[in-house]
C-alpha cells in the first residue's frame, strides 16, 4: 500500500481554504449514506482505518511551511467522533485530521475541510468506506468501480497528484472578468448557525422534463434557482442592490482531462443574467444557462482561466512571499472577488451508481454545503436510485428564497418531500 512519506504542497484550488480559515469560518461540506439498519460503530472504525490507508491523503493534516501550506502525513489512525455541528472545527481535536466520520443512527456521516479534497474526492472516500463497512458487516462481495475502491488495492501516485500542475503548467493564462452580483440579505444566525432545507425530488420526472427541454439536470436546477433569485430581487427594496443574478456551478475537471486525482480538481462557472435588461421566464433562463454553460466548458475559455491561477502560484515573486503575508493577500483577494461575483451556488455530484451488492443496504445519499462566508446560502444535490436529494443551506433567518424555489419546482409539476433541520 503506497503511503505519503513527505509533505505534499496543497493543490492550486486548495490554498484559499486555509487562507480564509478562522475561529468563525472554515469551508466544510457534509456527505452521508443512510443504511437500512443502525451502524455498528466498531465495524465502521475498522473500515475507517483500512480505507484511510487506501486513500492516504486522508491520513494527512495541514502543515504551514515558510512559503506554502502542505498536507503532512499523520501517524495516528482517524477515529470515529460523535456527530458535531457543521461549523468550523479545531483540527487538533481530531488528531490533526482534516475530516471526521460519525456513526449517527443509520447514517455514516463524513465532514470534510475543502483543502483536503473537493466533493468528488470526498464521495469516493465515503462510498469506499460504506463499501468496506458492508463487506465486513454483511459479508457481501463487491464489484468495485471508480467510485467504490477496493481497499486492498495499492494507492496510485495519480490519485495523489496535484492535477492542476500536471495539466495546466506552462499554458498561457488570463483571469476571468466578472460583474459583481446581487446578494440575498437578512439577519444572520448567531454562533455560526446554519439551517438546512432537504428536498427529495423524483429523479425520473426531472430527467423527463430536462430531456423535453433539451437541457441537463444541472441546467434545469440552475434555471429554477435563477427564477427564485428573480422573485427575491423583486421583493428587495434596497436602493443599492446589484442587478446581476449569478449562480456559481462547480465543474469536475477529471472526466474532461482524464485525471484520477482524489485531491481538489474542479473549477467553476458563473451562470445568470442582468435583470436591468428585464426579467425572464423559466424557459428563457434555461436557454441562457444552456448557452452560457456550453461556452464556459469550451477549452479555449476554460483553460486560460485555470492556467492563470497556476501561473500566479508559480510566479517567482509570489513563491518568495512569506506565508504569513501570503495568507493575508490571498484572503483579501478572496474577499474582493470570490463570492462577490455570485449570488448563490449549486453543486451537483450527479448520479451515484453503486455496485449491485451494496444497493439493498443503502437507502439515501446526501450532500450538503456548510456555511458560506460571502453568501446567504448554497444548494447541493446528488441522485441515487429513483430520487434526487437536494439541500439548501442558509445562515440567515429569512427563508423567502427557499420558498420561492420550492414554488418554482411545484409549478413545473414536480412532487416533492421537504424537511428542515439545524446543522450548526
Amino acid at each position: 500500500m503506497m503511503s505519503i512519506t513527505s509533505p505534499l504542497r496543497l493543490d492550486n484550488a486548495a490554498n484559499i481554504y486555509p487562507a480564509s480559515l478562522s475561529k468563525r469560518y472554515s469551508s466544510l461540506y457534509r456527505m452521508s449514506v443512510t443504511l437500512d439498519k443502525p451502524v455498528d460503530a466498531a465495524i465502521l472504525q475498522e473500515a475507517l482505518v483500512t480505507v484511510s490507508h487506501r486513500i492516504p491523503t486522508f491520513r494527512c493534516g495541514l502543515s504551514s511551511g515558510t512559503f506554502w501550506w502542505y498536507l503532512a502525513p499523520l501517524e495516528k489512525d482517524p477515529t470515529l467522533t460523535p456527530l458535531a455541528p457543521l461549523r468550523t472545527f479545531r483540527f487538533e481535536d481530531y488528531d490533526g485530521h482534516l475530516f471526521r466520520v460519525s456513526a449517527d443512527g443509520n447514517r455514516i456521516v463524513l465532514d470534510v475541510f475543502h483543502a483536503l479534497t473537493d466533493g468528488n474526492g470526498g464521495h469516493v472516500f465515503l462510498l469506499t468506506l460504506a463499501g468496506e463497512y458492508l463487506r465486513l458487516k454483511e459479508g457481501i462481495s463487491i464489484a468495485y468501480n471508480g467510485k467504490v475502491l477496493d481497499p486492498r488495492d495499492p494507492s496510485s501516485a495519480s490519485e495523489m497528484d496535484d492535477a492542476f500542475k500536471t495539466v495546466f503548467t506552462g499554458q498561457k493564462g488570463s483571469l476571468e472578468k466578472n460583474d459583481k452580483a446581487y446578494h440575498i440579505t437578512g439577519k444572520i444566525f448567531p454562533d455560526s448557525g446554519l439551517k438546512d432545507l432537504r428536498v427529495i425530488l423524483p429523479a425520473e420526472k426531472i430527467n423527463e422534463i430536462s430531456r423535453e427541454k433539451g437541457v441537463t439536470v444541472t441546467e434545469f436546477l440552475t434555471a429554477a434557482l435563477l427564477v427564485a433569485l428573480q422573485d427575491e430581487y423583486r421583493t428587495d427594496f434596497s436602493k443599492k442592490k446589484r442587478s446581476v443574478l449569478k449562480v456559481t456551478v462547480p465543474v469536475d475537471l477529471r472526466p474532461i482531462y482524464g485525471a484520477a486525482t482524489l485531491r481538489n480538481f474542479s473549477t467553476y462557472m458563473n451562470l445568470g443574467i442582468d435583470v436591468a435588461e428585464g426579467y425572464k421566464t423559466f424557459d428563457e433562463l434555461l436557454d441562457c444557462v444552456k448557452k452560457q454553460k456550453k461556452e464556459a466548458l469550451k477549452k479555449e475559455f476554460l483553460e486560460p482561466k485555470i492556467a492563470a491561477n497556476v501561473k500566479l502560484e508559480e510566479n517567482f515573486v509570489v513563491r518568495c512571499i512569506p506565508l504569513k503575508i501570503k495568507r493575508i493577500i490571498i484572503d483579501i483577494i478572496c474577499r474582493m472577488h470570490g463570492d462577490k461575483f455570485c449570488s448563490y451556488t449549486l453543486s451537483n455530484l450527479g448520479r451515484i451508481l453503486l455496485p449491485a451488492s451494496m444497493r439493498p443496504f443503502i437507502t439515501d445519499i446526501d450532500f450538503v454545503l456548510g456555511r458560506q462566508r460571502g453568501n446567504s446560502g448554497a444548494a447541493s444535490c446528488v441522485t441515487y436510485g429513483d430520487k434526487l436529494y437536494l439541500h439548501l443551506s442558509r445562515k440567515i433567518y429569512r427563508d423567502d428564497f427557499e420558498r420561492y424555489f420550492i414554488r418554482t419546482l411545484s409549478n413545473l409539476g414536480l412532487d416533492l418531500e421537504q424537511s428542515t433541520s439545524s446543522l450548526a
